[in-house]
Parts: structure tokens; sequence; C-alpha cells
């Protein structure tokens, strides 16, 4: 079983930055595309970053230039950096990985608890 631990998120004013972090843990063989998700009260959850083993990134349009998705193999973690916040960012959070397990190897798709994140105007 894959556990995902989330950390940052918090409330920022409108032009302000936040940082978010995901660390993977336990039977992982191997991690493949990592992400962050959002939901905001009201919408579907939709994918604002995501990036490969390879280091390949996708950004939600709304968001490009101005979030910035990274990982750390060796730490099993993927970061969010996000800046020029707008209210309209406002929503939880979540984390998402997909891999292989060690040992049976199976796939897995694992979820964060989520984080909350709010942009003042």
């Amino acid at each position: 079983q894959v556990q995902l631990v989330e950390s940052g998120g918090g409330l920022v004013q409108a032009g302000g930055s936040l940082s978010l972090s995901c660390a993977a843990s336990g039977s992982i063989f191997r991690l493949n595309d990592m992400g962050w998700y959002r939901q905001a009260p009201g919408k579907q959850r939709e994918l604002v970053a995501s990036i490969t083993s390879f280091g390949v990134t996708n950004y939600l349009d709304s968001v490009k230039d101005r979030f910035t998705i990274s990982r750390d193999n060796a730490k099993n973690t993927v970061y969010l950096q996000m800046n020029s916040l707008e209210p309209e960012d406002t929503a939880v959070y979540y984390c998402n990985t997909k891999g292989w397990s060690a040992g049976s190897f199976s796939a897995f798709d694992s979820w964060g608890q989520g984080t909350q994140v709010t942009v003042s105007s």
C-alpha cells in the first residue's frame, strides 16, 4: 500500500505564492506519473499539473506560466510551486501518483488527503 502525505497550502493574498509538497511512502517499486489536482466547492476535480518519471510536464491552461511542478525521484516527492495566485485558484489540492508496488508489481493509483489553498482578493 502506498501513502501520500501532503504539506503546504494555506491562506495567501492575491498575487502571492505558496508551495505544496507530497511525499509517497510504502511498498513502492516505481512511481510513474505524479500530479496535482484541485477541487473547488461545487466544481469537478480538475488536473492542475502532472509530471512523468522522465520529467515531462503538463499544465492546466489557466495555471501555465504561474505554477511549476517538479519531482525528486530519490525522495519519492512531488512539488507544486504556485506564484501569482488568483482567487480563482482557491480549492482543495490533491496529490496523485501512479506506479507499481514492490513485491507484487501491481499497479496503484493513490491520492493524498488534500490540502486547502485559499487566495483572498
